[in-house]
C-alpha cells in the first residue's frame, strides 16, 4: 500500500488563502513589511550598559530588559548565541553585568548559576575582545586587556595590507569609532558605581595573556608579535599625527551618520559613535548625539512584560521575500494581492539608492550607484543579496515605470562582481582572509568575502534578465559555485541557516541559468536534501552546523527551512517528488489557525560561530512561499521553475 502523501489542491489552497491573510496582516499601509529581527543576550545587554556608560538610566525600560535576559538564560546557568544553544563566554559576560547594572542581586539564584557557569568557562578574561571592550570602558580590566588598534589607522592607504577599506562594512562603522575611543581610553560614568570583580578567575591587574591568538595558522602568530611591538611604540607615536586620525575617524563617521537610521544602520556602531562623540566632549544635547539615540530606540521591541534591542531592523528584505510569497500565492487564484504588491513595490523603488557613492565605490569606483540597503535607510552601503531579490520582484511584478530601476540594479550588480567569479555582500573582492588572524579580530568575521548564497542570488536576478551581455558574468559566477560545493553535495550558507540555505539558493541560481536538472552538481545537491529530510517531511538544521562545518540536524524541523529545500527541489525538477509532498504535508499540518507557523530555533546568521539571527518573518513568508509554488507547479502545464527565485 502506497503511503506516499499526495497532492490535494484544495488542502493547499485552504493553506495558501491562510497564509496570505496572515501574511497581509502584517503589511504596513505604506506597503512595506517589517518584522522583529533578534539575536542574543549580547545586544539588550549592551544596551543596558550604554545607558549605564552615559548615565541615561531608564530605570523601567531596564526592568525589562532584565525580564527579557531572565527568560533567555540558559540550563547551563549561562546565556546561548541562540535558541537551545551551548554556553556561550561572552554573551554570559555581558548579560551578567547588564543584571547586575540593572540592579539584581549577585546572591539570587539565576545570578548564582550565571556567576559559577562563567567562573567555570575561564571567568570573564576569557570573553572575546568586543566583550573586553566593555569591560576596559568601565574599568573592569585595564586597557592591555584589549588588543592594540591604534587610531592612526586612519591614515594608512588603501595599497597597504592592512586599511580601513580591507574591513567589511559591519567592522569599518564599528572599528573607526573605536579606534578614537581606544586612543582615549574614557570611563563610563557608571553612577552606580557596578563593578564586576566577581567574574574574574584572576584578578585583572594580574592576567599576563590577555592576547592569546587567534593561532589559526601562522599568521596568528605573526600578527601577536605585532601586537607587542606596537604596545610597546604607539607611547612614541607623534602627537600630531594622534590627532590628525581622530579628526579623519570622527570625518568619517559624520559623513556616514545616516540621520535617525544610524550609523551603517547597525546598534553597535551607533552606540560607539556616541561613545566617541561623548569622550571628545560634545554635549549630550549635541543635534549628532540627539539623532543617534533616536536612531537606538528605533531599535528596540517594547512590551508590557520585556524589552530587547534589535542589532538592525530589516524592512527591505522582509518586503521584498513577502512580496515573493505573495506574487507566487496570487498566481494560485487563492488570494487577491496585485495592490498589495504594487504598493510593497512602490515602496521599495523609493529606496533604492542612486546618488550615493558608498564605501563599495572604493574598490569599484567605475560602478554606478543602484542597490538596495537592507534596512529603513543605509545609503552608503546597500547590499547585492537585497539588491538581486528586490530587483527580481520588481521585474517580476512587471510595472513598466519600475524597469529603470531594474537596470540600474543589473549595472550595479555585475560592476561589483568579485575577481573569483563571486559575490560579497557589501563589498568587492573583500577577502584579504589572513586579516581574520589579528588578535582584534578573534570572531573571524572582520571580511565579507564572496559567498555561495549571495552569488546564487546574483546569478538568478542577471539569469532572469536575460541579458545576452550578461552571460560571461553569469559563467564566471557558475565556474565559482562548482569549485565551492561541498563534498556531500551541499554549498555553505554565510547568511541564513545554513547548508540547507545555501543549497536552496544555488539550486535556484541553476535552474535560472540553464544548468541542466542532470549535471552532476544537481544531482548531488537534491540527493544531499532528500537525504536530510527528518521523519515528520520537514527540514530543521542546527546553528553549531557554522562550528563543526558540516550539516547538524536540529532538534526540531522548521517551517522556514522546509520551506527553503522544498524550493530548492522545485526549482531543479522535483516538484513531483516524494519528500516535497511530505514537506507540504508537513507545512499544512503545522500551520495555525491563524494562518501562521510558529518556530523557536533561530534561522539565520550575522558572524558564522559568534552571532545569529532569528528573522521572525520567516515562518511566515517562507512556507507561503514553497506551498505556493507547489500549486502552481502541480496544476500547471510545466513542472519549470520559470523565474530566479
Amino acid at each position: 500500500m502506497n503511503t506516499e502523501p499526495r497532492f490535494s489542491a484544495p488542502e493547499t489552497l485552504r493553506a495558501i488563502a491562510g497564509a496570505g491573510r496572515a501574511l497581509g496582516r502584517h503589511q504596513r499601509r505604506d506597503g512595506h513589511w517589517v518584522f522583529e529581527l533578534e539575536a542574543d543576550a549580547t545586544i539588550p545587554a549592551e544596551y543596558v550598559l550604554l545607558e549605564h556608560y552615559m548615565d541615561r538610566i531608564t530605570p523601567e525600560r531596564q526592568a525589562r530588559i532584565g525580564a527579557y535576559l531572565r527568560r533567555i538564560q540558559g540550563e547551563h546557568g549561562g546565556w546561548p548565541m541562540f535558541h537551545a544553544g551551548e554556553f556561550n563566554i561572552s554573551a554570559s559576560v555581558k548579560a551578567y553585568c547588564a543584571l547586575k547594572a540593572i540592579g539584581d542581586d549577585p546572591q539570587a539564584p539565576h545570578m548564582v548559576r550565571a556567576r559559577q557557569a562563567i567562573l567555570g568557562h575561564g571567568g570573564a578574561e576569557r570573553a572575546n575582545v568586543f566583550t573586553r571592550i566593555q569591560l576596559a570602558l568601565f574599568g573592569a580590566i585595564p586597557w592591555r586587556g584589549v588588543p592594540v588598534m591604534p587610531v592612526e589607522i586612519m591614515h594608512l592607504p588603501k595599497w597597504f595590507f592592512f586599511n580601513i577599506w580591507a574591513m567589511s562594512y559591519w567592522a569599518r562603522t564599528c572599528v573607526v569609532p573605536l579606534l578614537v575611543l581606544q586612543a582615549l581610553k574614557p570611563r563610563a560614568r557608571n553612577p552606580r558605581q557596578v563593578s564586576f570583580d566577581e567574574i574574574f578567575r584572576t584578578e585583572p591587574d594580574e592576567v599576563r595573556d590577555w592576547i592569546r591568538g587567534p593561532y589559526r595558522s601562522r599568521w596568528g602568530v605573526v600578527f601577536k608579535h605585532i601586537d607587542t611591538v606596537l604596545r610597546w611604540t604607539e607611547p612614541l607615536f607623534s602627537k600630531v599625527a594622534r590627532e590628525s586620525a581622530i579628526f579623519k575617524a570622527v570625518d568619517f563617521v559624520e559623513e556616514r551618520l545616516n540621520g535617525e537610521d544610524g550609523l551603517g544602520a547597525i546598534y553597535p556602531a551607533m552606540a560607539y559613535a556616541l561613545m566617541m562623540y561623548d569622550v571628545l566632549g560634545y554635549p549630550e544635547d549635541d543635534p549628532r548625539c540627539v539623532t543617534i539615540w533616536k536612531a537606538i530606540d528605533k531599535l528596540l521591541i517594547e512590551t508590557d512584560e520585556e524589552v530587547y534591542c534589535q542589532p538592525c531592523v530589516s524592512p527591505v528584505w522582509d518586503t521584498s521575500l513577502s512580496g515573493h510569497a505573495m506574487i507566487e500565492a496570487a498566481r494560485t487564484g487563492g488570494i487577491e494581492a496585485q495592490a498589495e504588491l504594487d504598493a510593497a513595490c512602490d515602496w521599495l523603488v523609493a529606496r533604492q539608492v542612486t546618488n550615493v557613492r558608498g564605501d563599495w565605490a572604493e574598490t569599484r569606483p567605475d560602478a554606478e550607484p543602484g542597490g538596495w540597503a537592507f534596512q529603513y535607510r543605509n545609503d552608503h552601503y546597500p547590499d547585492v543579496d537585497d539588491t538581486a531579490v528586490v530587483a527580481m520582484l520588481l521585474h517580476r511584478n512587471g510595472r513598466p515605470e519600475h524597469a529603470e530601476a531594474v537596470e540600474k540594479a543589473r549595472r550595479w550588480i555585475v560592476g561589483m562582481q568579485s575577481r573569483s567569479g563571486g559575490w560579497g555582500a557589501f563589498d568587492a573582492d573583500n577577502d584579504r582572509e589572513f586579516l581574520n588572524h589579528i588578535p582584534f579580530s578573534d570572531h573571524g568575521a572582520l571580511l565579507d568575502p564572496p559567498t555561495a548564497d549571495v552569488t546564487g542570488r546574483c546569478i538568478s536576478f542577471l539569469s532572469q534578465l536575460g541579458n545576452e551581455e550578461d552571460r560571461p558574468v553569469i559563467e564566471r559566477a557558475l565556474a565559482y559555485l562548482r569549485a565551492e560545493q561541498e563534498r556531500d553535495g551541499s554549498w555553505f550558507g554565510r547568511w541564513g541557516t545554513n547548508y540547507v540555505y545555501g543549497t536552496w539558493s544555488v539550486l535556484c541560481a541553476l535552474n535560472a541559468a540553464s544548468v541542466p536538472h542532470d549535471d552532476s552538481m544537481v544531482r548531488r545537491a537534491v540527493d544531499w536534501l532528500v537525504s536530510i529530510q527528518r521523519p515528520d517531511g520537514g527540514w530543521g538544521e542546527d546553528e553549531r552546523s557554522y562550528d563543526v562545518g558540516h550539516y547538524v540536524e536540529n532538534a526540531e524541523s522548521l517551517p522556514s527551512q522546509t520551506a527553503w529545500a522544498m524550493l530548492g527541489l522545485m526549482a531543479v525538477g522535483q516538484a513531483d517528488h516524494p519528500a516535497v509532498l511530505r514537506g507540504a504535508a508537513y507545512l499544512q499540518r503545522t500551520q495555525g489557525e491563524d494562518g501562521e507557523w510558529q518556530e523557536r530555533a533561530y534561522n539565520a546568521v550575522g558572524f558564522p560561530r559568534v552571532f545569529y539571527l532569528k528573522y521572525h518573518g520567516y515562518r511566515l513568508f517562507f512556507p507561503l512561499f514553497a506551498l505556493s509554488r507547489l500549486h502552481n507547479l502541480q496544476r500547471g502545464n510545466s513542472r519549470e521553475v520559470g523565474y530566479g527565485f
